[in-house]
């Protein structure tokens, strides 16, 4: 009997797991020895310890580009164009870098500016054109300097718009504290479902990406709701985590997507980006 036709036989018998053992030994062995070999050298080159930032896998980015494509009814080539934008922009990524260097928790902070998913931000904010934007959940405002550079260039382009960004941490926001970014950024510092009761005027974009519990984001699309313009795009980081989003699209009558990147050369599996419209 030739090894393929024992190995099939030995498949139909009690001893197939045991046979089998050593194989799924090896798969699971070189899988571990990657992610450990990945984890290590994060753990001597990074410094986060949270909100980790990393650049997409080429294939993750191109994924990425077809799910804007799809929500903003675009070409995906003018997707593609857009984050191919906002990696450009060398004005950002310099007062990002300067930003962090001269802060006070830079020991927490990576020197090199990776944007992750936020480009996908960036992308649906250029095609869908808001006047105002909300984001819960500001952080050191990476995200919020993504935001408000969209809104630049929309208004260069004749688009005017503005995001509220709303962060109960008094200390949150510091990149998003210079010009020309700071001037399209209304930084809000407070709990955030009171901040959204507080809101005077529409919201064309809702981010959420503060609390991540599902009963405070569940709380956070509840309030939200009556103060949402009409076709009004809702975001949340928390995809990868909760069904609130697509519940919330379900009861509301909206369409529902999700994207879950796949980080470059890093251990954290990555988050995503949920969509209704």
């Amino acid at each position: 009997m030739d090894r393929i036709k024992l190995r099939r036989a030995i498949a139909r018998t009690r001893l197939a797991p045991v046979a089998a053992f050593p194989k799924r030994l090896r798969a699971v062995a070189r899988y571990d020895a990657k992610v450990l070999s990945t984890s290590a050298r994060w753990l001597v080159q990074s410094r986060e310890h949270h909100n980790y930032t990393y650049d997409l896998t080429p294939l993750s980015r191109n994924h990425l580009a077809w799910f804007v494509s799809v929500v903003c009814d675009i070409p995906v080539k003018q997707v593609r164009a857009y984050l191919d934008e906002i990696e450009a922009d060398d004005n950002l990524r310099q007062h990002l870098q300067q930003a962090i260097a001269g802060a006070e928790r830079r020991g927490l902070a990576d020197k090199q500016i990776r944007y992750a998913r936020r480009i996908g931000w960036y992308a649906i904010v250029r095609a869908s054109r808001p006047k105002h934007i909300v984001e819960t959940g500001v952080d050191k405002g990476l995200g919020s300097v993504v935001l408000a550079a969209a809104l630049l260039r929309n208004a260069a382009e004749g688009h005017p718009g503005r995001v509220t960004s709303l962060d109960i941490n008094p200390e949150a926001g510091y990149l998003a504290k210079v010009a020309p970014w700071s001037e399209v950024v209304d930084l809000v510092i407070g709990d955030s479902l009171a901040s959204i009761a507080a809101l005077d005027r529409p919201v064309d974009l809702f981010l959420h990406d503060s609390d991540h519990s599902t009963v405070h984001e569940r709380r956070e699309f509840t309030a939200v709701e009556p103060k949402l313009a009409p076709g009004a795009i809702l975001l949340t980081d928390n995809v990868t985590v909760t069904n609130v989003l697509a519940e919330h699209a379900e009861r509301t009558g909206r369409k529902f997507l999700a994207y879950r990147e796949t980080p470059a050369n890093h251990w954290y599996p990555g988050d995503g980006i949920g969509v209704a419209w």
